[in-house]
């Protein structure tokens, strides 16, 4: 994991902190679909996807700079906040997934905001 990569204690316990959070999000999704009487898919998705690269983000890296994993954090969460809102756009949701999206969609925009500060300073 990315955590295993840093020296900063700062830097590892943000790693640990959207792992940890991204896994939520998946439980918390799989409940909002069986709350609607469906089973959750087993498969890929674009959550399941977002935690196994938060999970594996040392693979990412040929280096252990810790500007370098900053920068690809980003990135990652860019692309996670890009694809949140084009899923919130979907005015077909039903409200409570609607609202449990745009929680997830703010706090990944609440670790964007963080990742940005430390990466400015690095």
């Amino acid at each position: 994991m990315a955590k295993e990569k840093v020296d900063s204690k700062r830097l590892k316990g943000f790693f640990e902190n959207q792992a940890q959070e991204r896994y939520d999000f998946g439980h918390e999704l799989k409940n909002e679909i069986r709350n609607y009487g469906a089973t959750p898919d087993k498969g890929t998705s674009v959550k399941g996807d977002a935690h196994r690269a938060w999970m594996n983000i040392k693979s990412t890296f040929t280096s252990d700079n810790e500007e370098s994993m900053l920068e690809e954090a980003i990135r990652g969460e860019k692309a996670a906040v890009e694809e949140y809102d084009t899923i919130i756009a979907d005015m077909t949701l039903p409200p409570s997934t609607n609202s449990l999206l745009t929680k997830h969609r703010d706090n990944v925009q609440t670790a964007l905001n963080k990742v940005s500060a430390m990466e400015s300073i690095a």
